[in-house]
């Protein structure tokens, strides 16, 4: 991960102390959010006015790993029906691929699961689900191109039930989170799969690029207040995105980050340990 924003910081401000100004601009940067970002000030404005860059760093993680919590338990399944994830997310934030790569953990963690190519607004999202698929060996339910996604999903969880399927993940389409039409679709395929359980769709994961900083946040409130999300999967770690909204969203919303992208081979994801991502993001 090409993280670790507080490193030239704290090496600037070795042995000396610390510009408030620049910390405070460091922070922001790194877009951990305003209400975080004045959070570590304070606490380490109560330390006195001599404060280092090692300090400086030290304080934040403290009160990032404050904000995160433990390590969540692996998923595991129900006892006699499907487990409904529902995939949600902007268009470009690599959510199809993430899918898929959320399927391969189940696999390799000895879980049996199901796509479904709820995504019916492109052809092309279809079809790259197929390939996903295919090349790793797991089921993929499909309808027509602009079919309906509440409808597809609702049979898929039916399809799964039969089969003694543990996990459905459902892929739903891009959309943008200003679209209020395409937020209401989203409503209706969550409504629909609660038709089979009420408790259904019974994880709702926000797929958010790490790159697109503090516009992960706005994206998040949206989603959240539209179906309430239970977590997020944070992808493109491995570029120049430096993963601090993921603190913003958790200090913010209360959603936690469940998975993390590193890469665009299928076991280039694997759950979220915090203690392991503020060491890397600091």
């Amino acid at each position: 991960m090409a993280l670790g924003f507080l490193k030239s910081f704290v090496q600037k401000f070795t042995a000396r102390p610390v510009d408030w100004d620049e910390l405070e601009e460091a922070l922001i940067r790194a877009d951990l959010g305003v209400p975080m970002a004045l959070k570590i000030l304070e606490s380490l404005r109560g330390r006195g006015k001599s404060v280092t860059g090692e300090t400086a760093a030290e304080v934040a993680r403290e009160e990032i790993l404050n904000v995160l919590p433990p390590t969540l338990p692996l998923l595991r399944p129900l006892p006699s029906k499907p487990k409904a994830i529902l995939v949600v997310g902007v268009n470009g934030t690599g959510k199809t691929t993430s899918s898929a790569k959320l399927a391969h953990w189940f696999k390799s963690h000895r879980h049996s699961c199901v796509l479904v190519a709820a995504d019916t607004f492109r052809a092309a999202a279809i079809e790259q689900l197929g390939v996903w698929g295919e090349r790793l060996g797991i089921d993929v339910i499909k309808s027509q191109y602009q079919g309906d996604s509440a409808a597809l999903c609702y049979d898929a969880w039916t399809s799964a039930q039969k089969k003694n399927i543990e996990f459905l993940i459902c892929d739903t389409a891009g959309r943008l989170h200003t679209k209020s039409n395409l937020m209401q679709e989203l409503t209706k395929v969550a409504r629909t799969l609660a038709k089979h359980d009420e408790d259904a769709p019974h994880e709702k994961w926000l797929v958010v690029d790490a790159t697109t900083g503090s516009n992960a946040l706005v994206q998040a409130k949206e989603f959240h207040q539209a179906i309430g999300l239970t977590g997020l999967i944070m992808t493109k770690l491995d570029g120049s995105g430096k993963g601090g909204v993921a603190v913003a969203i958790q200090h913010e919303l209360g959603i936690p980050t469940r998975f993390i992208g590193t890469g665009e081979k299928p076991g280039d994801f694997c759950a979220f340990h915090r203690e392991t991502f503020v060491s890397k993001i600091l």
